[in-house]
């Protein structure tokens, strides 16, 4: 088979994980950044990660996608307003043509995160997607633990897909 054909092939065949943020802070970049380099793990093989920003991500990016990593903080006691706006854009187009398709997510707060973690499943239980692992809960500053649990995240959620 000729290069450029093995090339189209291997684009063709792979997972698409598709990773849905919304990054206000250093913090929230922090742990997307960890997130990512689970995700990318070079033994981790046949799985493209595209990352889109959750006011950008359209339905079309989800229907294409094999699974989703989602980062939000917590405000005011939910998920951030343009991960509702994500959800809100997608959810009828999406609902049930993404049934049992795996995601994980990661939160981070101030002070609580419990809102917006149930925000986030309630959306992804209407849309039946099946969560790999508990999310990342973090609130207050970040600690290489919880570096560690976003980067095993973004692992988790790309193996799932191999």
């Amino acid at each position: 088979m000729p290069a450029d054909a093995a090339r189209f092939w291997q684009r063709v065949t792979m997972a698409i994980l598709l990773v849905v943020h919304h990054t206000p802070s250093p913090t929230l970049a922090e742990m997307l950044e960890a997130t990512l380099a689970g995700a990318r793990d070079p033994e981790i093989e046949g799985v493209e990660v595209r990352v889109r920003a959750a006011l950008t991500c359209s339905p079309v990016e989800v229907l294409e996608a094999d699974g989703y990593l989602l980062g939000t903080p917590a405000n005011l006691g939910y998920m951030s307003g343009a991960l509702k706006h994500f959800f809100d854009t997608v959810y009828y187009v999406c609902q049930h043509e993404t049934t049992r398709r795996p995601y994980g997510f990661y939160v981070h707060g101030n002070n609580d995160t419990t809102g917006a973690v149930r925000s986030v499943e309630a959306a992804a239980t209407g849309l039946q997607w099946h969560r790999v692992r508990p999310p990342v809960e973090v609130t207050g500053p970040l600690d290489r633990e919880t570096l560690a649990a976003c980067t095993e995240l973004g692992a988790v959620v790309a193996a799932e897909l191999m």
